[in-house]
Order: structure tokens, then C-alpha cells, then sequence
């Protein structure tokens, strides 16, 4: 990097730095969505609401539905069977046992009724396996058999279980590319509007100089913007980094390059703060969702991912939760690496490439 790119770096940085207000809400959010985020974590499992009505007088009736109501899974809610129908309807519970009058015998088979909402169908699926698995431990219970085999769980990776700590890599991509796009973009916009880039147009800066000042200035703040981001996380929610944090800072420099480079492309391409804010939200918002941010692409529908893959955003998150929840270094993430070099060199390409001076001073 030539003299008149530092020079120019210091000088943007403290443009940056007196935006106070910009700098406030550009941390703010990530906090909050951190914040949000970890309160749902924290928690724990959510409960299902099951109704029980109860027709059957039988002591073994009674043992059922105790039974059920300490499963940790279920919240059991009694009464009779009109009233839960209600409820079932208006939401108020996921489901409905009814347990027949007949229900005394723990030697003869019986129906048990099960009413549900088909329109929950999304909760339906995972509910009624978890339902059948209780159910079949309660008779197990009852008529005192021990099942055929256990299960013994061991874990062979020392990968994290909870979503908070999955999703911390996807939360630092999705921010660095936000703040990046964002921030670039609406920076050429601003420095045309005052007339900066028609005073600079008549010195020898280059245009790959004055990109390169830009993006090495809107870094270092970023790079604070995650640190702060990433201390949260590991102080307050208690999230373990498992793979070297040099490693992450080093993938998170390389992503932030990226999408400053793609946020002065849209920069160059709008002509005002409006239209800096409708191309950024086409260039972020599909990556927001098709990139693994909240869910691994892996469970996307197989004709979406080889796109989604594709995206600039995609590289940059794999290769952070590998570093971050699985402890693998930069060249066991090489495939990841290498879909990071190659946008770095397509999107400084193209910013150098759609950047003109001319637009300025027509």
C-alpha cells in the first residue's frame, strides 16, 4: 500500500469517527439481535401444552396422567373434554388426549383418542414422535417391563449443542457484511454529494489507492464493532470459541474486505442515499437467508443449494463456525478459504472496474 493510501486511510477514519449517531446504531443492533437471541436460548426447551379429559375413574387412569404430568416435556392440563376442544381451537393447547372409560385393564390393549390442529402441522411433526416415545415409556412404567435395550449416547466431537453458539458465526458474518455494504456504500454516495470525490479527482490518487483507503478505514471500525460483539457473546452468554481466535479475526478481515469491496460497487452504482439502500437490500437480503446464517445450507432444498453456496456470504460463515464451533484451523477449512479468495479478487475487481471519476464531474 502506497503513502497516499494511508495518508487517505487516516483521513476517512476520522471522518468516520465524528459520525457519532452512525456509530452508536450501527453497534446498537447487533446487540440487540445478540441480546433477543440469547434470551431465547437461555430459555431452555420449550413445553408442550397437552389437555387430558379424563373419562375413565380407574386407578390406572390416574396413574397415567400422573405419569404424563411430570414429564418434563409436557405441560398436562385437565378437564373435561368440551373445554379442551375449545382451547385446541383457539390455540390455547397443542393437543388432545381423551381417555375412554374402559381404560382400567394395564393387561388389555385400549384407543386412546388424540385430537390435534392439522393447521400446526410445522409443531405436529416433531410433537407427535416426542408424544409416541413418552407414551411408550409410560407403559413400560405401568406394567413394570424394562425395555429390550438403552440407548448410550457418546459424543465422539467436542462441538457445541447449544443454537447461540451455532449461530455467533452466522450473527459476526451477517453484521460484518451489513455494516460493510452499508457503510461503504453510503460513503461514495455522501463523499459525491459534497463534492470530495471531484476535489480528489485532480490529484495522482488512483482509484484502487482511494478503494483501498476506504475499505482499510471502514475495517478497523468493523473490526471493533465485532470485538465488542464477540466479548458479549462469550461474557454474557457464556459462548466458547473453539478454534483459535487469531484464526477467526484473520477469517473475519478477509469477509469484511469482501463486502466492502461489494458496498463501494453499489456505491458507484447509485446515485443517491435512497437507491444505495434499495441495492444493498437486494445484495444482502438473500444472503441474510440462503447463506446459513440462522440454518445450514445442508437442509436447504437441493436445487437451492449449489446457488446458495455460490454466495459471497456462504464461505465466509462455513469458515467461521468451523474455526468457531468445531476447532479446525485455516487449512482444514480450505474449501471455505479458497470461495473467500476468489470473491476477494471478483469483488475488488469489480469495485476498481465500476468506479469512475468522470461521474463526478460532469
Amino acid at each position: 500500500m502506497t503513502f497516499r493510501a494511508l495518508h487517505l486511510t487516516r483521513f476517512f477514519l476520522k471522518i468516520f469517527l465524528r459520525d457519532r449517531q452512525a456509530l452508536f446504531f450501527s453497534l446498537f443492533f447487533p446487540l440487540i439481535f445478540m441480546s433477543v437471541l440469547g434470551y431465547i436460548n437461555d430459555r431452555g426447551p420449550a413445553t408442550t401444552k397437552v389437555g387430558i379429559a379424563n373419562h375413565a375413574s380407574s386407578p390406572l387412569a390416574q396413574e397415567f396422567v400422573q405419569t404424563l404430568s411430570t414429564d418434563k416435556l409436557f405441560r398436562v392440563q385437565t378437564g373435561d373434554e368440551a373445554t379442551l376442544k375449545r382451547q385446541l381451537k383457539q390455540g390455547d393447547i397443542s393437543l388432545l388426549l381423551v381417555i375412554p372409560a374402559q381404560f382400567s385393564d394395564v393387561t388389555r390393549a385400549t384407543d386412546i383418542t388424540v385430537y390435534v390442529d392439522a393447521a400446526q402441522f410445522r409443531q405436529l411433526s416433531v410433537i407427535l414422535p416426542t408424544l409416541r416415545g413418552a407414551l411408550l415409556d409410560i407403559e413400560r412404567r405401568l406394567r413394570h417391563t424394562e425395555p429390550m435395550f438403552r440407548l448410550k449416547v457418546e459424543d465422539v466431537q467436542a462441538r457445541s449443542e447449544r443454537y447461540i453458539d451455532f449461530l455467533l458465526p452466522g450473527i459476526l458474518a451477517f453484521t460484518l457484511m451489513q455494516i460493510s455494504i452499508a457503510g461503504s456504500g453510503f460513503n461514495i454516495v455522501e463523499y459525491r454529494r459534497k463534492g470530495i470525490l471531484k476535489r480528489l479527482f485532480v490529484t495522482p490518487i488512483k482509484p484502487a489507492e482511494f478503494i483501498a483507503a476506504i475499505c482499510l478505514a471502514r475495517l478497523v471500525w468493523c473490526l471493533a464493532q465485532l470485538t465488542v460483539l464477540l466479548l458479549v457473546a462469550i461474557v454474557v452468554f457464556k459462548v466458547k470459541v473453539a478454534g483459535n481466535i487469531a484464526s477467526l479475526y484473520f477469517v473475519v478481515v478477509l469477509g469484511t474486505i469482501i463486502f466492502l469491496c461489494l458496498g463501494f460497487c453499489v456505491g458507484s452504482l447509485a446515485r443517491t442515499q435512497q437507491g444505495v439502500g434499495a441495492v444493498g437490500n437486494i445484495v444482502i437480503f438473500p444472503q441474510m437467508f440462503l447463506s446459513g446464517v440462522f440454518f445450514p445450507i445442508k437442509l436447504m432444498p437441493a436445487v437451492v443449494q449449489p446457488f446458495a453456496m455460490a454466495l459471497p456470504l456462504s464461505p465466509v460463515v462455513s469458515s467461521l463456525r468451523g474455526i468457531s464451533n468445531d476447532g479446525l484451523g485455516l487449512l482444514q477449512i480450505w474449501p471455505g478459504m479458497a470461495g473467500v479468495a476468489i470473491w476477494i479478487v471478483i469483488s475488488f475487481v469489480l469495485a476498481t472496474r465500476l468506479f469512475s471519476w468522470k461521474e463526478v464531474v460532469r
